[in-house]
């Protein structure tokens, strides 16, 4: 038989309780906001190689940049087992032949790298630390811009690795090792920023990548072909202000123009040095305005 017990009433001023579960306050070092944008940075930009996450995420980003660098090595072997006096390609035309790959890469990792904090609406949370919407951009195109920059450089030192093995010469070998690389930095600078800008338009993955290889590829699709057209109706000073239309003719038109590579326009006519100005003030401005439009979209994002 259970034996009930009254309960004794709780007098008003008892109600409340607190209760110790554990929690202590944080007395650490507090590292701040320069701590908190490099490890964005950081961070981002492992990921863009699929450091840190799964497998799966891995494939791809890896499986590009072998892609990028057999054909070097190619190269470097038959320089080397023919005794050839020079490359088959110059340091400066590598990245031109090989954009697809690039493209490819840009549209499979800006996505990564943003549109995931844009559906999950974490984009709000970083900026509850002492992290600013100026931060957040700054990494996140950094990151991108930096593994874009390891994915071209990397063939262009094997080029340069072989080519010293092959004996050829040091100083002309050096000279087209340091234009290739000024070259891959403006290139990756300019397609991270229209690839993070592309991709910051939709939080969905794979509308962003195919909304950058669209872009990166009718573009220049489009200038290829209204280029041929002009240079089949003898209308060769058109060619190069064509060319300011397409990402990749641009870094082919200031590169050129100033560091000695020969051009891929129809013809080989590729712009001038006064024309070659408007090309680096084209890439420096897209750029800027790509940060530009980062920033105000993030901005709205963290409301």
């Amino acid at each position: 038989m259970t034996v009930e017990h009254p309960v004794a009433p709780v007098p008003a001023g008892d109600q409340t309780r607190i209760h110790d579960i554990g929690y202590r306050s944080y007395d650490g070092p507090r590292l701040g906001r320069g701590y908190a944008r490099r490890s964005l940075y950081s961070q981002s930009l492992r990921g863009a190689y699929g450091l840190g996450r799964s497998v799966k995420s891995k494939v791809l980003p890896m499986l590009l940049f072998v892609v990028m660098c057999v054909p070097a090595a190619i190269m470097v072997a038959v320089a080397v087992f023919t005794k050839a006096k020079d490359l088959p390609l110059d340091y400066t035309r590598y990245a031109i032949v090989m954009q697809a790959v690039i493209s490819l890469y840009v549209a499979s990792q800006a996505p990564q790298s943003v549109s995931r904090d844009l559906r999950f609406k974490t984009v709000p949370l970083y900026f509850s630390r002492p992290i600013e919407t100026s931060d957040y951009v700054l990494a996140k195109y950094a990151a991108l811009a930096s593994a874009l920059f390891a994915l071209t450089a990397a063939p262009l030192l094997v080029l340069y690795v072989g080519a010293l093995l092959a004996k050829l010469d040091f100083g002309d070998q050096t000279q087209g090792f340091a234009q290739g690389l000024l070259a891959v930095a403006l290139l990756s600078v300019l397609f991270a920023g229209i690839g993070l800008v592309i991709a910051a338009l939709t939080p969905r993955r794979g509308f962003g990548i195919a909304a950058v290889i669209a872009v990166l590829t009718i573009s220049y699709g489009a200038v290829s072909t209204l280029q041929a057209i002009a240079h089949v109706q003898d209308s060769a000073n058109v060619i190069p202000w064509v060319g300011l239309f397409s990402p990749i003719t641009l870094i082919d038109g200031v590169q050129s123009a100033f560091l000695g590579a020969t051009s891929s326009f129809p013809g080989g006519v590729g712009p001038s040095h006064g024309q070659g100005v408007v090309y680096v003030l084209a890439v420096l401005g897209l750029s800027a305005a790509c940060y530009g439009l980062l920033m105000r979209r993030y901005r709205k994002a963290g409301l």
